[in-house]
């Protein structure tokens, strides 16, 4: 009888050893294939971020060489922007870049007469004299004056024949033009017109810069 429960409680012990031991390489296995999902999650992780980083950056590259083409293709543009005071309707138009512009007169109280001149590579010395002799590719102004006492100046030489006189329109804006001989040494253009309360002249002194007074009078803007 002693025999026998001994073997009954080996064979229950054996029982028990073998399931603890399956249940331990159970265990195992799944510990094992945790970690390979682990393992491989990580690794797909990583890919995604990869890629994630790798589209990011070429979306980055691509912006910074639009970006830049667009800078070098403005640099290269032959032109500038002027661009008037706000105050008197923000005059506004593209001259060659080749050109300086100085603000003679600047606009620090209402009414205050406003002047710019424009000429290539550098402006000349300005001088106030009405008898002077320089020539300027572009000469701007913007006055708070009356237009008819503008154009008036402009009649013994219209009468005379050495103005031709003719309407343009700029901006939206009637506008007078007078081409010929304003003086002895000034043989240009001008045109004139008003914005708001103020009467704007431009004008060119050489036949040379016909061509370019042409471009900048076509591309004229400004705020009525």
């Amino acid at each position: 009888m002693t025999r026998g429960r001994h073997t009954l409680e080996e064979g229950a012990i054996s029982k028990l050893l073998l399931s603890t031991i399956i249940l331990g390489l159970i265990a195992a296995v799944g510990i094992v294939l945790s970690v390979l999902f682990f393992v491989e999650y990580n690794q797909q992780k990583t890919n995604v971020d990869t890629r994630i980083a790798a589209q990011v950056a070429s979306a980055q590259k691509a912006q910074s060489d639009s970006d830049e083409a667009k800078f070098l293709l403005r640099d290269q543009e032959p032109y500038r922007q002027f661009v008037g005071p706000d105050d008197y309707g923000r005059l506004t138009f593209d001259y060659p870049k080749t050109w300086s512009v100085y603000v003679y007169k600047d606009v620090v109280n209402a009414g205050d007469t406003y002047q710019a001149y424009l000429n290539p590579v550098s402006v000349p010395p300005i001088s106030s004299s009405d008898n002077s002799t320089q020539i300027y590719a572009l000469v701007v102004t913007i006055a708070t004056t009356d237009v008819d006492t503008v154009l008036a100046s402009y009649n013994s030489l219209v009468k005379s024949g050495a103005l031709q006189s003719s309407t343009v329109t700029i901006g939206g804006t009637a506008a007078t033009r007078l081409d010929g001989a304003f003086s002895a040494n000034i043989h240009g253009s001008v045109v004139i017109f008003k914005i708001r309360d103020e009467v704007v002249t431009i004008q060119t002194d050489a036949t040379t810069f016909g061509p370019e007074f042409n471009s900048i009078v076509s591309s004229i803007k400004f705020n009525q």
